[in-house]
């Protein structure tokens, strides 16, 4: 999977729509002289709840303004601060996001998304190690956090410190079993240690966990296709591009993680005559006009 950025947790976004809706009649009266500051902060939890469920459903634009006018309204709310950061960190705000998030720290410092939220912030900008930082803070408030290890792990793995990464890869797992992204990135690190074997016992579990995972999919295509499996590695080549034809390009690869070695692997595979073929034909489907049905 594309390596995820921990923006905004849903145990967060549920939070934000138990809250009570605000009545907004009875704040926006216009005749009403004296502010209700109770009201308000109701209205702008209303404004939270309503962004925090745009940004699931990724309308992202939309969110970001009821975000921002929401932290006005209820500006002592550290939910509310995180999830602004959380949109601006996905519009690349950083000097935005890292402001909200540093805000959300000071109302509620015991708040453990915050400090992956700032780590995400520095992760986006290559301050891998300062990221670092953040995630082992954030793991000493909530040490079980499967997301919180896997973030760690990556910010270790850009880092070049291997062993440490599939440490908290590992722990990710055993956190939560079905975790499959993190048997994923060991199976990368596997590969590029050239530990061929190892690398595919990972992709296969993480394929067993997530038949539509794309990613490892096509990693095991193509560590198969290297060991002489043609047939099969060419199927589930196939499957994976179909699936998600993202992870056709090098460079997406590249920014999921994906090593020089397997980069290399990777590139022969996708100019296989058969991929060209499956890739020319997704192309033309998608860009196929619609029939209009006959009168």
């Amino acid at each position: 999977m594309p390596k995820h950025v921990r923006l905004i947790s849903f145990l967060m976004i549920c939070s934000l729509w138990s809250m009570p809706k605000a009545a907004n009649a009875q704040a926006l009266i216009p005749h009403t002289l004296q502010l209700d500051g109770a009201k308000l902060e109701k209205q702008g939890l209303s404004l939270a709840q309503e962004a925090a469920q745009l940004a699931q459903f990724q309308q992202v634009e939309l969110a970001l303004p009821r975000a921002r006018l929401a932290s006005q309204l209820a500006p002592k709310n550290d939910k509310v601060w995180l999830l602004l950061g959380g949109l601006q960190l996905q519009t690349k705000e950083y000097d935005g996001a890292i402001a909200s998030l540093k805000k959300a720290q000071s109302i509620n410092p015991k708040n453990g998304d915050i400090l992956f939220a700032l780590g995400s912030a520095n992760f986006q900008q290559k301050n891998y190690q300062a990221a670092v930082v953040n995630y082992q803070d954030g793991l000493k408030l909530k040490p079980n956090d499967p997301e919180g290890l896997f973030d760690l792990g990556n910010a270790y793995y850009l880092l070049g410190r291997l062993p440490d990464a599939i440490a908290q890869y590992d722990k990710a797992v055993s956190q939560d079993k079905k975790f499959w992204p993190a048997l994923n990135n060991i199976g990368l690190i596997n590969y590029e240690q050239g530990n061929t074997p190892e690398a595919i016992k990972r992709w296969k579990s993480a394929v067993s966990l997530d038949k539509q995972a794309a990613e490892p999919l096509l990693a095991l295509a193509v560590a198969l296709y290297t060991q002489g499996d043609s047939q099969q590695a060419l199927n589930l080549g196939e499957a994976a591009l179909r699936i998600d034809q993202r992870y056709a390009s090098l460079n997406f690869l590249k920014e999921n993680l994906w090593g020089d070695r397997l980069l290399s692997d990777t590139k022969k595979f996708l100019e296989l005559p058969r991929i060209q073929a499956a890739l020319q034909q997704r192309e033309n489907s998608s860009s196929a006009p619609e029939k209009q049905p006959t009168q």
